[in-house]
């Protein structure tokens, strides 16, 4: 690992959602593997651990570093893939409210 390398500590972005009221789960995938066109009805965050991750929604694409976090409003049409030659980990979240109701 060079001294540059940035280190996500997992627990610790878990333990903040979960404040913030966000899920927190850890998704891999392979080179090349897309979650294509997906729209979800609550809000999500996400963080790129390890790899190559682009994100396209609202007409842009984006291609977050290791440890930036990036808010996905809900109803916002998206698609993520690794565009690396490896694996890449990432971070998932969504607002856990949504399902509550009173």
């Amino acid at each position: 690992m060079s001294i540059n390398s940035v280190v996500v500590d997992t627990d610790q972005v878990a333990k903040e959602w979960n404040e913030l009221g966000f899920s927190c789960e850890l998704w891999e995938d392979v080179p090349g593997h897309e979650w294509a066109d997906c729209v979800h009805e609550t809000d999500e965050l996400f963080v790129v651990v390890e790899g190559s991750v682009e994100i396209e929604m609202g007409g842009g694409t984006l291609r977050p570093q290791v440890g930036h976090e990036v808010y996905i409003p809900a109803g916002t049409q998206h698609t993520v893939r690794n565009v690396g030659d490896a694996t890449s980990r990432w971070l998932h979240g969504e607002w856990m409210d949504f399902a509550q109701t009173d």
